[in-house]
C-alpha cells in the first residue's frame, strides 16, 4: 500500500499522518488490509462500549470509585456478533450489578442491522433454509444453526404466504418491444 507522503498536513478526521503510516505498515495484501479495518471497527466498537458503561457508573475507567456508587466495572465477556462485514470477536464490559444495558451491541443480540434483511432476501428468491445457511456460512465464515434461519424467516412466514395466496386478475396485459439495428453504409 501507498504511504502518505504529506507529513504536515492532517488527514480527514484529523487523523495524523504518522499514525496512518504506522497503521499501514506491513500491509501489502488486499487480506491485511482487511485484517486492519476489522481490528479498527472492534477497537472503536470496544471503546464505545466503555463509554457506555462509563456513563452508566458515573466514573472513568482508573478513576477512584465515589463512595456513593455501590456499582462498579467487573472484567469483559466475550461475544461474536456478525456483521455486515462478517463475524466481529467483542470483549464486551460488565459491571458488578449486572445493570448495565449496551446500547450499541444490546443483550442477547448476536446480529447487528443488515443480518435479517440479507436471510429474508435469499429467503424471497426461494433458497432452503439449508441452501440459506451455506451461503451466511460462506459468506460470515460462522456457523449459523438452521433454527436461527427458521426464527427470521418465521416472522414474515404470513406476508409470505398470504402473497402467494392473493387473488390474481383475470388477465395480465404484456407489450414485449422488439428491434433490430442494422448498420449501413451509403456512398463508400
Amino acid at each position: 500500500m501507498a504511504k502518505c507522503t504529506r507529513k504536515s498536513q492532517a488527514l480527514p478526521g484529523g487523523l495524523d499522518p504518522a499514525v496512518f503510516d504506522a497503521l499501514m505498515a506491513g500491509v501489502t495484501r488486499p487480506d491485511q488490509l482487511e485484517d486492519v479495518f476489522r481490528t479498527l471497527k472492534k477497537t472503536v466498537v470496544e471503546r464505545m462500549l466503555s463509554a457506555e458503561l462509563t456513563a452508566h457508573l458515573g466514573y472513568a475507567t482508573g478513576d477512584d470509585k465515589p463512595p456513593t456508587q455501590p456499582n462498579h466495572r467487573n472484567g469483559t465477556t466475550p461475544k461474536t456478533v456478525l456483521t455486515d462485514e462478517g463475524a466481529l470477536p467483542l470483549d464486551i464490559p460488565r459491571d458488578r450489578a449486572g445493570t448495565f444495558e449496551p446500547q450499541l451491541v444490546p443483550k442477547n443480540v448476536r446480529r447487528l442491522p443488515g443480518f435479517d434483511e440479507k436471510v429474508l432476501s435469499l429467503y424471497a428468491r426461494g433458497m432452503t433454509v439449508r441452501e440459506i445457511r451455506g451461503h451466511v456460512e460462506e459468506l460470515y465464515q460462522v456457523h449459523v444453526a438452521p433454527d436461527v434461519i427458521s426464527t427470521v424467516t418465521d416472522a414474515v412466514l404470513d406476508e409470505v404466504t398470504q402473497w402467494q395466496q392473493r387473488p390474481l386478475d383475470r388477465m395480465y396485459p404484456v407489450v414485449i418491444f422488439d428491434a433490430l439495428r442494422v448498420k449501413i453504409r451509403e456512398d463508400s
